[in-house]
């Protein structure tokens, strides 16, 4: 009996690390990246993060981990950028792993942050917080209403 391996499609193939067209209609607008960002793919920076010797004579454990940063009111933020080349001005040493910014959302809640910030340090830096990260990561749909925005549900 032979066996076939079998690896899964990547997500994004052919991915160059720009930025992801959606995104880059609504670069200078809040509201519209706001509502291109679920479907699209973003940027979580994974960085190695040094922890103790086991034993004497041995090297150190490393770990790979997600950015969250604390604000001075203590409310922590996942970080995300639009392309490879914002997040290397961010940190050179931070390993891009592609995610659609719904799962961004979605990571960012399970560690127990109330933001995702998308392109720190860039003048098109924008925070989804509170209800805009929920509904993000709910898939709900950011609309344009004569009212003004509102998030429309899958079940609406």
């Amino acid at each position: 009996m032979t066996h076939e391996r079998s690896l899964a499609e990547p997500a994004f193939p052919g991915d160059d690390g720009q930025v992801h067209p959606a995104l880059a209609e609504v670069m200078h607008d809040r509201l519209g990246t706001l509502g291109a960002l679920g479907p699209a793919r973003v940027f979580v920076p994974i960085i190695a993060l040094l922890g103790e010797k086991a034993a004497p004579g041995t090297d150190k454990d490393a770990e790979m981990a997600a950015v969250l940063i604390t604000g001075a009111d203590g409310r922590r933020a996942l970080l995300a950028f639009r392309s490879v080349a914002t997040m290397t001005r961010w940190n050179p040493d931070a390993r891009p792993v592609p995610v659609y910014g719904q799962a961004a959302a979605i990571s960012a809640i399970a560690e127990g942050a109330s933001a995702l910030l998308l392109d720190l340090g860039s003048p098109e830096m924008v925070v989804v917080e509170t209800e805009d990260l929920q509904h993000l990561a709910a898939g709900d749909r950011l609309v344009q209403t004569a009212a003004g925005t509102a998030w429309v549900t899958g079940s609406d």
